[in-house]
Order: C-alpha cells, then structure tokens, then sequence
C-alpha cells in the first residue's frame, strides 16, 4: 500500500485547498498555486535545485508511477508536467527521429514504457476521484509534439500545451514558449561552488572559476549539470498560466 502524506488533511483543516503537482520539476505550478492560496505538494523522482532555484513547496520524492491516486481524495485540483523529451525529440524533422516514431510505434511494450507517466497521471486522477466521491480537476501540460501520441491538446497557451479539465475562459497567450529565464553562468557559479567539497582526484584549486581548476572529468559533470538547469527552467510553466488555473479551481 502507498504511503499516505503525513501533511494530507492540514490543508483543508486550515481552510487552503489542496493542490497535488505531479512531475513538479522546479515547480512551475507550484508558484502559481502558492500565489492562489493553494497548499501544493509536488512528486517527482529528483530534486531539482540549481542556486536559489528550488521547488518551492513541499515536496516529495516518489516515482508518480509507484503513487495511488487515493491518497489524494482531499485535493481541490491535480496538475501534471510528465517529461516531454521523447515526444519532442520524435517531433523533429530529422531522419533519425522519424525512424525512433516508428522503432517505438511498431513495440507496443516500448510505446506503452514512454507514454506510462502520461498515462499514470489520468490513472491517478480516477483513482483519486473515485475516492473522493467527486470528480477531481486535473490538467496536465506537454508540448505539441505529444499530440500524435496521447490525442489533441485542449487548449495551448503558447507551446505549452494542455489535456484534461480547461476551464473557460482561458488567456490568449500565443508568444509563450519554453525558454530559459536564468543566466546559465549563473548557474554554473553556484553549482561550482557547491561542489568545492567534492572535486575528484586531480583538482587545483585557483582563483579562477570559483576557486579551483575543474579536470575533464569535473567539467563534463558541470556542463550535465548545467544543461539539467536549462532544461529545468525551460520546461517551467509560465505564472500567469499556473495562475490563472489555480484561480479556476480554488475553493
């Protein structure tokens, strides 16, 4: 049996409803729930933290795949981001991608491994609903290039595009996209610095670059590092659109 949240019922005995963010990331909806008045927790299989950038709620490390929606009988609304690579990647007009589409479409147990989190997240909002006695608001966010795997997006605010229960109306936001909102410099500061403890077998320290001269080795993990932090924050929903829902929603 899934664990239930030690938290799970402070909400609504504070009078906050409850918002469950599964796929989190660095927490996209989350801040806009938060500005809402939501009390959020948020599943995902790591923590991003990147400098100050963080989740900024409660957040649990859990494979969504591993969680039972009846846990989450006492959310007001359910939001999704599951990783959109593979479908952007298959997106592209590239000889090798189209060849991975039709590798994946002609497997089905390969097809149904990379649209399992797609699908677990409608899995958990039944199953929650089901709990609940009610029906339980959910809407998960991808981009377009999900569509030709999981069905047509019900509305899109820019390329961030959206399944499942969009209220109306929604906001017209047609130049949205993915982009990163922070300085990778930046980041490659703090993620340097905090990793002058563990520098592996050859580092000299320097004045330069934080203090030390980075081996081969330490400069790829720092650029993998670095490239998870861009990635991160280019996949973060905008705050007017985490808004905006939560404010549909709320009760």
């Amino acid at each position: 049996m899934t664990p239930r949240p030690a938290h799970q019922g402070s909400a609504r005995a504070l009078g906050r409803p409850l918002a469950v963010d599964l796929c989190c990331g660095l927490g996209g909806w989350a801040e806009g729930l938060l500005a809402e008045g939501y009390d959020v927790i948020g599943f995902d299989i790591e923590r991003h933290q990147y400098g100050e950038h963080r989740y900024p709620a409660q957040l649990v490390l859990q494979d969504v795949l591993t969680l039972h929606g009846s846990q989450f009988k006492d959310a007001a609304l359910i939001v999704a981001s599951p990783p959109c690579q593979f479908f952007s990647y298959c997106a592209m007009p590239w000889s090798r991608a189209k060849a991975l589409a039709a590798e994946v479409r002609a497997d089905p147990e390969r097809l149904a491994k990379e649209l399992a989190l797609f699908r677990a997240c409608f899995r958990i909002q039944h199953e929650a609903s089901e709990a609940a006695g009610r029906h339980i608001p959910m809407v998960v966010e991808n981009v377009k290039g999900a569509q030709p795997w999981v069905g047509r997006a019900r509305w899109n605010f820019g390329s961030f595009y959206l399944w499942g229960d969009i209220p109306a109306p929604m906001p017209l936001m047609a130049l949205a996209i993915k982009v990163p909102s922070i300085k990778l410099s930046e980041i490659g500061f703090n993620v340097a610095a905090a990793r002058r403890t563990d520098l592996g077998k050859g580092a000299r320290f320097t004045s330069r670059d934080c203090g030390y001269e980075r081996t081969a080795e330490d400069k790829r993990q720092h650029i993998g590092v670095r490239r998870k932090a861009a990635s991160a924050m280019i996949a973060k929903i905008p705050l007017p659109l985490s808004r905006h829902i939560g404010a549909a929603y709320a009760r």
